[in-house]
C-alpha cells in the first residue's frame, strides 16, 4: 500500500471543467463513510465527487492519538469491494486505517476533490441541490451525502473558571502520545473509550499520577473473551429487544468483568442497551481494568469547575493536575450546513438517516451519525449500500 494519497484524478481542474453529467450526486467528507458511498455509487453507475475539506483522506483518523487500534475486527471492518489486509492483524492500528482508506480511494478510483469545504446547503431551482463552498464555489447536484462524521467539532464543556487554570487545559482530540506528560500529574475527564484509552497511555507511559473523572459510571466489556470478539456479540444482540440485551449484558459483565466498586468504579445501575440507545457506547478494555485495579489510573467524581491551580469536583474534593485533558466527546456541527432545512432533531442530530430521507428534504442522505454497537466501519458499509441503492432508484 502506499504511505500517502496519491492525488486523486482531476483535482488540479476547477470542479466545473470535469467531465460526465452536469448534476453528480455529491458526497460530502472524505473518511470511510463518505468513500464506502461514493465507492458503491460508482458501482451502480452513478457519478460521485467526494468533496473533502483537508488535503487528504480520513482526516479525523490522521489525528487520533497514536496507540488507537480498531475495536472491531479487520474481518468485519473493511468497505465495500476492498477488504482490509491480513497483514494489518485483528486489531488494525491507526495508521494502518489510514493507509487502507488512501488504498481504498485509489482502488476505486474515487473522484475526491480535497481543500473544499462545503458551507451551505440549498434546494436548486428545478430540484436537486445547491451546495455553497469555500472560494466561492457554487456546484449544483442531484443528490447529496452527508458523510461529515459522529467526531465532527471537539467538545469542551463550559467550566467555570477554566480559563485561570494554569496548567495544561486541551481536548482529547489533540492527545498524541505520553512522553509530554513525563512525571506530571494528569486528569483526563470524561471515561469513554477515547479517555479510557488515553488514561492507560499515560499510565504505561510515565505520568507520575493519572486520574480518570467520571460522572456516570460505564460499561466496561472485553473486546475479546476466549477469541470471541465483542462485536460479533453486538451484531448478534442488536435486534433484540432492549430488556433481553440488558440482562444479556449484566450476565456478561458478572462473569468477564471483576467487580472495581472498591476501587471508585462502580458497576452501571442502568442497563447496557438501554445506555447504548441514548448514545453511551461500552468502554472496550484494553487495559483499563488492569489500571484501576493496581491504581495506576484513579477514578475521581466529575469536574464541576476550576479555582485557580485547582479543580472542583463533583463530590466537593480539589485536586491540583499539572494537565486536564477533555475526552469530553464531539459535535456533529450541522447547523451551520443545514440548519434551516428542518431536517435535524433538537439535538442537532439527523431525523432521517441511511437510505431514509426526511420529507422536506428528499435526495438528502445521511451517513456515519451514530455509534452502533455491531461496529462503526460495518455499519458504514452496510449504509453505502442501502444509500447507492436508493440514489440509483431515484434517478432511474
Amino acid at each position: 500500500m502506499a504511505d500517502s494519497n496519491p492525488p486523486p484524478p482531476s483535482t488540479d481542474r476547477p470542479l466545473a471543467d470535469r467531465p460526465g453529467p452536469a448534476r453528480p450526486v455529491y458526497v460530502i467528507g472524505g473518511g470511510p463513510g463518505g468513500l464506502a458511498v461514493a465507492a458503491a455509487l460508482r458501482a451502480r453507475g452513478v457519478r460521485a465527487v467526494v468533496l473533502e475539506k483537508s488535503d487528504r483522506v480520513g482526516a479525523s483518523w490522521r489525528g487520533h492519538y497514536d496507540r488507537l487500534h480498531l475495536h472491531t475486527t479487520r474481518r468485519l471492518s473493511g468497505l465495500p469491494g476492498l477488504a482490509m489486509p491480513r497483514s494489518f492483524g485483528r486489531w488494525v492500528a491507526r495508521d494502518d486505517v489510514v493507509r487502507y482508506l488512501e488504498k481504498y480511494a485509489e482502488y476505486h478510483e474515487l473522484d475526491v476533490v480535497t481543500g473544499v469545504e462545503v458551507t451551505r446547503l440549498e434546494r436548486a431551482d428545478g430540484g436537486g441541490w445547491l451546495l455553497r463552498a469555500t472560494g466561492g464555489r457554487e456546484l449544483t447536484g442531484r443528490a447529496v451525502i452527508v458523510a461529515t462524521g459522529y467526531n465532527h467539532t471537539p467538545h469542551v464543556p463550559d467550566w467555570p473558571g477554566a480559563d485561570t487554570f494554569p496548567g495544561d487545559l486541551r481536548h482529547a482530540c489533540a492527545y498524541r502520545e505520553p512522553s509530554p506528560y513525563a512525571d506530571q500529574d494528569v486528569l483526563v475527564v470524561g471515561i469513554g473509550n477515547t479517555g479510557a484509552e488515553i488514561a492507560v497511555d499515560l499510565a504505561e507511559g510515565g505520568a507520575a499520577r493519572v486520574r480518570i473523572a467520571v460522572r456516570t459510571a460505564p460499561h466496561i466489556m472485553r473486546r475479546s473473551t476466549a477469541g470471541w470478539p465483542a462485536q460479533r456479540s453486538g451484531i448478534l444482540c442488536r435486534r433484540l429487544p432492549v430488556p433481553v440485551v440488558d440482562r444479556l449484558g449484566r450476565a456478561i459483565a458478572r462473569v468477564s468483568v471483576p467487580d472495581l466498586s472498591a476501587h471508585g468504579l462502580p458497576r452501571p445501575g442502568t442497563g447496557l442497551y438501554s445506555r447504548v440507545r441514548e448514545g453511551a457506547i461500552p468502554v472496550q478494555d484494553v487495559g483499563l481494568i488492569d489500571a484501576v485495579r493496581s491504581g495506576r489510573v484513579e477514578p475521581v467524581a466529575a469536574v464541576e469547575s476550576f479555582e485557580g491551580g485547582k479543580v472542583l469536583l463533583a463530590d466537593g474534593s480539589r485536586v491540583g493536575p499539572d494537565a486536564v485533558i477533555a475526552a469530553t466527546g464531539y459535535r456533529r456541527a450541522l447547523e451551520p450546513l443545514l440548519g434551516h432545512l428542518g431536517v435535524l432533531d433538537p439535538r442537532g442530530r439527523p431525523r432521517a438517516l441511511g437510505p431514509r430521507t426526511a420529507p422536506e428534504a428528499p435526495d438528502l442522505y445521511f451517513t456515519g451519525f451514530t455509534t452502533p454497537i455491531s461496529g462503526t466501519l460495518r455499519e458504514l458499509a452496510r449504509d453505502a449500500g442501502r444509500i447507492a441503492r436508493a440514489v440509483a432508484r431515484a434517478g432511474a
